[in-house]
């Protein structure tokens, strides 16, 4: 499970963001990252008790964590490395087009959520005409009651367009959601939260809300 010490580990790495103090406290950074893991492990287990599609991609945990070691090649801050750690748990993998839930673990900023984060163009056009389609039954599940309680700002965009996109009319009763460039809900947690021993079990209610988004944003994918 998270516990104070994780949380400790990345608020030391993000005020001494240098491989000489990383090679130096790499035995926390094991623990640390042992810690997100045990988390993921029990957490994907549970995921896959109510979603059969995770639970028939037979996924590595391992393979759900995003590196702690950052992409700088061609970025201004050569920090490097992530202060947080970040998995992602989707049908067919991190790899994979589909939507799926994912957890952010940063001291002070933790958030989960769930749905497709900037998808490529194909598969963005692959939502938009599905929602256009069957614009009844995404409204009904954007304006899910359980969907509400747990993510209060509802489907949240990854940018949105200014003006329709080509093939759609302004006066569509969708325009608003197929403006957008992606479709994920977001909620922020507190350190207390994430450290809480019943946290993965409240992780997975919240999760269990999410889901007849994620199959809906799939199913044509």
């Amino acid at each position: 499970m998270i516990t104070s010490a994780t949380l400790a580990f990345l608020t030391n790495l993000k005020a001494n963001n240098t491989k000489a103090w990383f090679d130096e406290h790499n035995k926390e950074y094991r623990k640390a990252q042992d810690d997100f893991l045990d988390t993921i492990v029990t957490l994907l287990a549970s995921i896959a008790s109510f979603d059969a599609d995770i639970a028939g991609s037979y996924l590595d945990p391992k393979s759900c964590i995003m590196r702690l070691n950052r992409d700088i090649r061609f970025s201004k801050d050569k920090t490097p490395y992530k202060t947080n750690f970040f998995a992602f748990i989707n049908k067919g993998g991190r790899k994979s087009p589909y939507a799926g839930y994912y957890l952010h673990i940063e001291p002070g900023a933790s958030f989960i959520g769930g749905g497709i984060y900037m998808p490529e163009s194909v598969v963005l056009e692959q939502i938009r005409r599905e929602i256009d389609n069957s614009y009844k039954e995404w409204n009904s599940i954007v304006e899910r009651k359980d969907l509400i309680f747990f993510f209060p700002e509802g489907v949240r965009a990854s940018g949105k367009l200014v003006r329709p996109p080509k093939g759609y009319e302004s006066d569509n009763p969708a325009i608003d959601y197929l403006k957008f460039k992606g479709y994920y809900t977001q909620r922020f947690l507190g350190d207390k939260e994430i450290t809480d021993s019943n946290f993965v079990s409240s992780l997975t209610e919240t999760f269990i809300s999410v889901k007849p988004l994620i199959d809906f944003l799939n199913r044509l994918i």
